[in-house]
């Protein structure tokens, strides 16, 4: 492994080190496992591949599994038949439902 060092201003240090406190981790570590992790995913190419970046680093978005993703390359239903079914699945939207879990705007 080859080391390298690092010259911060005192208020760049501190926020490390504040952030450092936060995360249970030493600066080192920290540091190194942001470059790793900006090395490893090249920046996102256009804004819908930026969003997906930011959902996938939040833990807001997974991918399928292999047996869902071999499900989903077997599927041979249409789009109609796809809407057929949520329309026959009844009840309130999830759109709706999330509107009525926000309330009122203030």
């Amino acid at each position: 492994m080859t080391t390298i060092t690092l010259e911060f201003s005192y208020d760049i240090y501190q926020q490390l080190s504040d952030q450092s406190h936060q995360q249970g981790k030493a600066i080192e570590k920290m540091i190194q496992e942001w470059i790793i992790e900006h090395i490893a995913s090249p920046p996102p190419k256009d804004s819908r591949e930026q969003a997906h970046q930011l959902l996938k680093t939040a833990g807001l978005h997974t991918e399928l599994s292999p047996e869902l993703q071999k499900l989903a390359e077997n599927s041979t239903a249409t789009l109609e038949q796809v809407q057929a079914a949520f329309a026959r699945a009844g009840g309130q939207p999830l759109s709706e439902m999330v509107i009525e879990m926000r309330g009122p705007k203030i």
